[in-house]
């Protein structure tokens, strides 16, 4: 991943509904943002479309991981 596309959300950023990793952020127009986990982001991400500005990090959950070994 370069950094143009590095994500913006963290393992610390938690899901508003169920408290899981966040991978859904909404900057609403009218202040504040709501965070959700891909699962409540599918829920709700529709109803907020025209009220938020989305951004959408779920695609990183079938993303390949990379995995270092040491030799």
């Amino acid at each position: 991943m370069n950094a143009a596309l590095a994500p913006t959300l963290t393992p610390a950023d938690r899901c508003d509904r169920c408290g899981a990793q966040a991978y859904v952020r909404a900057r609403l127009h009218a202040g504040g943002e709501l965070l959700f986990c891909a699962h409540h982001g599918r829920e709700h991400v529709p109803a907020l479309v025209d009220k938020a500005d989305i951004i959408d990090e779920s695609e990183r959950l079938t993303e390949p991981q990379v995995v270092v070994t040491e030799d």
